[in-house]
């Protein structure tokens, strides 16, 4: 069990950020989830767990929920980027208003809430980690897929991971991504599973707890930085 250690989850309402909040809890952890209304989302706050309603695109948002969880618990010792929007259209048929909530919460939602948490680190000076979802299309686009402009910010994700791991690496701040495949969540709900199996050379999908299992393994290994690691059933190694 982890000594006092704290994340940040944002997006965790649902899905994937659910299943990461749990997965820490379960380990002991105390863990500060965000999103839009998670107040009202069913999960009731206890000792080792703090809600925070808002929009993580605004900073006001982000320095909320570095509060919070200072305020709760003392320190941040992990945060995890989770929340984010996905849908695809053909390239032509995205809009502007399209584009800036890509923008909008996709990056702005990564650079609020990753810098406060930095910040927060440095003056603890022990150290932390920050593991952002990505996406596996980012890498590996398909035909069947008009992602271009979702893709565009995750793959802009990887590439900042890549950047700040080099740049705090000195300060054992810790910079990973994970990038999913299909995963069953509410997002492909009206995605034949049949369909959806025939996007992963394994011909399976994934359950928000094979991606929250990944989140742990890079929170709790302290020599890992700079990675990218894919839970995609191979989709990311090429064509099949």
């Amino acid at each position: 069990m982890p000594d006092n250690k704290t994340v940040i989850v944002t997006g965790a309402s649902r899905g994937i950020g659910a299943a990461i909040a749990q997965a820490f809890l379960s380990r002991g952890y105390n863990v500060v989830a965000t999103s839009r209304k998670i107040s009202s989302s069913g999960q009731a706050p206890s000792p080792n767990l703090t809600l925070v309603d808002g929009d993580i695109s605004q900073a006001s948002t982000a320095q909320a929920v570095v509060e919070a969880a200072v305020k709760s618990f003392g320190s941040i010792d992990h945060l995890v980027n989770n929340a984010g929007i996905f849908y695809t259209r053909p390239f032509t048929d995205y809009t502007a208003e399209d584009l800036h909530a890509f923008l909008s919460l996709n990056l702005e939602g990564f650079f609020f809430i990753t810098q406060a948490a930095v910040k927060q680190m440095l003056a603890q000076n022990t150290g932390g980690s920050v593991t952002t979802i990505t996406a596996a299309l980012a890498d590996n686009p398909m035909t069947s897929a008009h992602a271009s402009v979702p893709m565009m910010t995750k793959g802009g994700l990887n590439t900042i991971t890549r950047s700040l791991a080099l740049e705090y690496a000195g300060n054992n701040i810790r910079f990973n991504a994970v990038a999913p495949g299909q995963v069953d969540t509410s997002l492909h709900d009206k995605t034949p599973k049949d369909v959806m199996k025939t996007l992963s050379p394994m011909g399976a999908i994934a359950a928000p707890t094979d991606i929250a299992e990944a989140v742990v393994f890079l929170a709790q290994s302290r020599y890992v930085t700079g990675e990218v690691l894919h839970v995609d059933g191979g989709a990311h190694i090429g064509r099949w």
